[in-house]
């Protein structure tokens, strides 16, 4: 234990260290947003405040249409999370207790998928939109839809990949007893085998919430007109001006965007830990 000691106090200086530059750019996020203006904009800024104010956030919750653009994240961020997790388990049972033709290629191609970046298919996104419009309106451009439909595109070769490890860790003779006992393979799936993998859905859940709330290439792409349709992270552009930004507006802004992600984090922390580990496992 001795010479463990040193070993041990080095790595939990090591944590500290990065738990910290981690926390800092959260914490000058928050220290600007209670700042009066006058130390915001300070030659030498300094890393605290005696005199906080929350004039800043009064400035963003008084910006016209900015409750419809929490609400429109929201919706726009929960509708991804729970089709993420209902198509990603369905396909993950599908690929891991199916054998059929073409199943390895479907793997190849799911991994291939999150290697494409984003911005390269931003362009061909915006045609189809346009062009799905004609058919679907509500998935077309400037509806919520078509965020939906685009980060459920970009959340589920992940979410397969990763529930994919899940459902293959749990034994096949759990299945065989079921039947046995009269369950049916639908009754197995939902009853037994989706709760077995709550860890897994949970840390997919967490990532498309992550990844739908703090868009704005999309939204900033596909909502061009309709302003009642725009999102969060659209509406912090109302405080960059050519002149003067509104630093201080923006950092508020920006914690309450936080805000969602963290109390997201916190329900769900114990088994997002689960989760991740049974990732790397699988």
């Amino acid at each position: 234990m001795a010479v463990n000691r040193p070993g041990r106090l080095v790595a939990e200086v090591v944590t500290v260290v990065i738990a910290g530059v981690v926390a800092f750019p959260l914490y000058w996020m928050l220290l600007s947003a209670i700042k009066p203006p006058g130390e915001i904009q300070a030659a030498n800024p300094k890393p605290w405040t005696f005199h906080p104010s929350f004039d800043s956030f009064s400035r963003v919750l008084t910006v016209s249409g900015f409750g419809r653009y929490f609400v429109n994240s929201l919706v726009v961020a929960l509708v991804v999370v729970v089709l993420s997790l209902l198509l990603s388990f369905l396909s993950a049972v599908a690929l891991t207790r199916f054998s059929f033709k073409g199943r390895t290629v479907l793997l190849v191609m799911t991994l291939v998928a999150q290697m494409v970046p984003v911005e390269a298919l931003t362009i061909p996104l915006f045609f189809l939109m346009r062009s799905l419009g004609g058919a679907v309106p509500a998935l077309g451009l400037n509806e919520l839809g078509s965020l939906v439909l685009v980060h459920l595109a970009f959340s589920l070769p992940f979410a397969i990949w990763m529930l994919r490890g899940f459902v293959a860790a749990v034994p096949v003779e759990l299945e065989e007893a079921a039947k046995l006992d009269g369950a049916s393979r639908m009754r197995f799936t939902w009853q037994i085998l989706f709760p077995l993998v709550a860890p897994g859905l949970v840390a997919v859940s967490v990532l498309a919430f992550i990844h739908a709330w703090n868009d704005f290439l999309f939204a900033k792409t596909f909502i061009i007109s309709k302003t009642e349709n725009q999102t969060l992270p659209q509406a912090i552009l109302v405080f960059f001006k050519p002149e003067d930004t509104d630093w201080g507006a923006v950092m508020a802004a920006s914690t309450l965007m936080t805000i969602p992600v963290l109390v997201f984090f916190v329900l769900v922390q114990r088994r997002l830990v689960s989760g991740m580990a049974g990732a790397v496992k699988g």
